[in-house]
Parts: C-alpha cells; sequence; structure tokens
C-alpha cells in the first residue's frame, strides 16, 4: 500500500517536534505534523518556559531585601506587569520561530490545524482534507482540568496566568500540587496577597519531610494555606470574586485560578473510533516502545501519563524515530528521572521517597536540615534539607531530595550518579566542594533512621 507519509505526527510540543525531526533529518522519512494552536506546546509556550521566567521575575523582592541586610544601599520600585508581558510574549514567538526553523530544516510537512484520526493510517484535517500516513503519532500533550462547580466559568487555569491583562491585588489559587505551589510562590513574589487553598496537604506524593519544609517556608514568605475545605461555588461581584466553601464563606478575591492537575488531550481525537485503548483517566495506553495496541499508531509525552515532564517526552519520541525509523530500538528508561520544582526555595528531587523506602523496607535515610551561610548571615530563617535514601544491601543511592536554591541545578549532577548506580560509599568517598549547600551530599556519614 502507497501512504502521502511514512509518519504523521499529530501535537507540535517537544515529544512530537523532536520525533518529527530525527525521522525527517536522521532517519530519511517523510514526515508531516499537525499543530492546531502554537508550535512548541505546553511547555514553551504554556508552561516550564514561561514560568521560570516568572520565577526569576519573582525573587528579585528577596533579592533586594538580602542586598540590603549585605550592606547594599538597594531598593526597588514596583512592578510593571505589562512591561514583563510584552518581553515573555516576544520570548516566546522567538522559541516558536526556533521549533518551526527546525521542522522545515527537517523538510518536515507543517500543517497549522487540528488532525484527528479516522483509523490506523489515515489522519483527516480540519480542512477535510484526509492523508494517509505508516506510522502515526499521538504527541497532543494534556490541558488544565477544572472540575464542574456553579461558577467554574469565572476561573482562570495555568494556562491563562501568562495571559492577564494585570496583575490581581489578590488570587485564591486552588490546588496542592506543584503547579499551584510554584504559581503561588511567584504571585506572591510578584507583590500579589496570596491564598492557596486545597482539600488534602500540600504536594502529596513527594518526600514528606522536604514537602513539610517547603510549604513551612511557603507560609513564612506571607502565602495563607488553606487545606480541607472544597469550593463549591464562585460568583462574580463588584469587587472581583466572591469565593463560597467551608471557612471560606464570601471570602472576596481578584482573581481564582484553578491548578488542579492535568488530564490526557484525548477527546475528540478519534483514537476510541480507530480501536486505540485508552486507560481509564483518558491517557493512551502504551508499551515500553511507546506503541498503542494499533501497531501502527504510537503515543508519546504526557498524553501517555507515563512521566509528566518535557525533557522525558523528548527521550521518548527521540527513542520512538530510532526504533521505528533508524532500524536501532531502543526505548526510553522511566527509572530514576530527576525533577524540580520551582517553589521558593525550590525543591528537587529524583528516585524514592523516604516513605517508600518505609514500606519497602531494608533502607538508610541520610538527613541534614540547616540554615545556609548566606541567608543566615542576612539574618533570615531559611533553612535547607539534603536527604539521601540508601539500600542497606546494595548501599545504592535510591533516593535523594533536596530543598535549597538552585535545587534544581545540584539534583541534575546527582542525577548522573544514581543513573550510574552510585554506593553511599561512593559518596562519601568524593571530596566535599566547601563551603557550598551541596558537600552536605558527601559528608553525611551516620544514618538519621533505618527502616
Amino acid at each position: 500500500m502507497s501512504f502521502d507519509y511514512d509518519l504523521f505526527v499529530i501535537g507540535g510540543g517537544s515529544g512530537g517536534v523532536r520525533a518529527a525531526r530525527i525521522a525527517a533529518s536522521e532517519h530519511g522519512a517523510k514526515v508531516a505534523l499537525a499543530e492546531e494552536y502554537r508550535m512548541g506546546g505546553t511547555c514553551v509556550i504554556r508552561g516550564c518556559v514561561p514560568k521560570k521566567l516568572m520565577v526569576f521575575a519573582s525573587s528579585f523582592p528577596a533579592a533586594i531585601a538580602e542586598a540590603q541586610a549585605y550592606g547594599w544601599d538597594a531598593q526597588i520600585g514596583g512592578f510593571d506587569w505589562t512591561a514583563f508581558r510584552g518581553k515573555l510574549d516576544a520570548e516566546l514567538d522567538r522559541l516558536e520561530k526556533i521549533y518551526r526553523a527546525g521542522l522545515n530544516g527537517a523538510n518536515v510537512t507543517v500543517y497549522d490545524t487540528r488532525a484527528t484520526i479516522k483509523d490506523a493510517h489515515t489522519v483527516c484535517l480540519a480542512s477535510g482534507e484526509e492523508v494517509t500516513a505508516k506510522h502515526i503519532l499521538v504527541a497532543t500533550g494534556g490541558r488544565p482540568f477544572v472540575p464542574e462547580f456553579d461558577g467554574c466559568e469565572h476561573v482562570l487555569t495555568s494556562n491563562d496566568i501568562f495571559k492577564m491583562e494585570s496583575l490581581p491585588k489578590s488570587v485564591l489559587i486552588v490546588g496542592g500540587g506543584y503547579i499551584a505551589c510554584e504559581f503561588a510562590c511567584v504571585l506572591n513574589g510578584l507583590g500579589v496577597e496570596v491564598t492557596l487553598m486545597n482539600c488534602s496537604p500540600l504536594l502529596r506524593g513527594f518526600d514528606a519531610g522536604a514537602r513539610d519544609l517547603v510549604v513551612a517556608q511557603m507560609e513564612a514568605s506571607g502565602i495563607k494555606i488553606v487545606t480541607g475545605i472544597v469550593l463549591d461555588k464562585v460568583e462574580k461581584t463588584d469587587d472581583g470574586f466572591a469565593v463560597h466553601g467551608s471557612d471560606l464563606r464570601d471570602a472576596q478575591f481578584g482573581a481564582v485560578i484553578y491548578a488542579t492537575g492535568r488530564i490526557p488531550l484525548t477527546e475528540g481525537l478519534g483514537l476510541e473510533d480507530a480501536g486505540v485503548t485508552l486507560n481509564r483517566n483518558g491517557s493512551v495506553k502504551v508499551d515500553e516502545w511507546s506503541q498503542t495496541n494499533i501497531p501502527s499508531i504510537y503515543a508519546v509525552g504526557d498524553v501517555t501519563d507515563r512521566i509528566n515532564l518535557t525533557p522525558v517526552a523528548i527521550r521518548e519520541g527521540h527513542a520512538f524515530s530510532d526504533t521505528v525509523f533508524g532500524g536501532n530500538p531502543r526505548h526510553f528508561d522511566h527509572e530514576m528521572v530527576a525533577s524540580a520544582v520551582f517553589t521558593q526555595p525550590e525543591f528537587a528531587s529524583c528516585g524514592i521517597t523516604e516513605e517508600q523506602a518505609q514500606e519497602q523496607g531494608g533502607a538508610e535515610i541520610y538527613c541534614s536540615a540547616f540554615k545556609p551561610m548566606r541567608s543566615s548571615f542576612a539574618g533570615a530563617q531559611d533553612r535547607v534539607l539534603m536527604k539521601l535514601v540508601v539500600d542497606k544491601s546494595s548501599r545504592r543511592v535510591l533516593g535523594c531530595h533536596i530543598v535549597a536554591p538552585e535545587a534544581g541545578e545540584m539534583i541534575q549532577m546527582v542525577a548522573i550518579a544514581m543513573k550510574m548506580g552510585a554506593t553511599k560509599e561512593q559518596f562519601d568517598a568524593t571530596c566535599a566542594v566547601h563551603p557550598t549547600m551541596a558537600e552536605e551530599l558527601v559528608t553525611m556519614r551516620k544514618p538519621s533512621r533505618s527502616y
């Protein structure tokens, strides 16, 4: 059978673009890609990149206060959201052009339109055109989830934050995951009065000791955290929004932001009609090769709900193209993937948590919490935490959790050693760099706890 393309990719995010570019430029495949919004996906356009730039912007008031403590006659004025947003939009435009240039340079045909799947080898474009492909790759990512409730049409999501015309004086953020906590810290740093509400404790699933320290320091920075509450109504008022829900009845906020998780973007794609099996949460069910139950259809990235991180999607997309078009069968190893939460302070981790180690047994916990030199000199109450989870028998470091400024930079280096199977004794044999915060990772000699 003759096909229009060797590969048709649905979704122009990091995973889809990488797969398309590698298949075309390195393996000579004839490739097309469809994207209905903007090239770059969640990470570049409405996630990691704009969020991190907002993190940078929000950190300057604390830096000025610290400079004053160090003897500088430093002052800071008001924050110009409009000026910042203009530069942010220009930067995202620049990055999108880079993504497009990469596809064009690889001779990938780009369709700026929505695409759905008709059958195992046919894709339907919103224009009505149908094209065929030997292989189809679904890389549509995810979207913010907002539950149905009275007044849900009034709330914003993480997608909307970057497009706000002005910063509200006060905001209620609903959610307890890393996105909610990150934006709470960002908006707090930009001068917004922030209340963070969730029905359960924040940052569930993360290491409890590290999580508790992050939450305590968020509260110390002025963020009001309220848990055990379920919001049931939001009303538009002359002054903003009135919120109803347990102890928050009739509370007023300038804006309400929902960060209650993300769901795979599979609705209306035609996957089920094509026979593709979906998981209960709507994600695409794939095997270790990112292949669905329909041999010609694959999926990578957040739409599969494996590890929802941009670098993971990129690796999955690259491995897919090498396997299917490069004659080099390989799949991405989802073990020991490091990640960082860009709260203030940052929280980074790799491997298992202390709670998981306790459940499994046979582990030692090495932990150190202290005031870092820089903050201590400035009179701040900031604390950092370094924790290692070590297997008793093999002595391998199975988990590392860091709460500290630039924790994400530290965990990247630690993850290399952990991926190589480094033992606690090899950490100990590594000479410390002094004075640094990270030296604690190689100077903790006695376990704090054992399971």
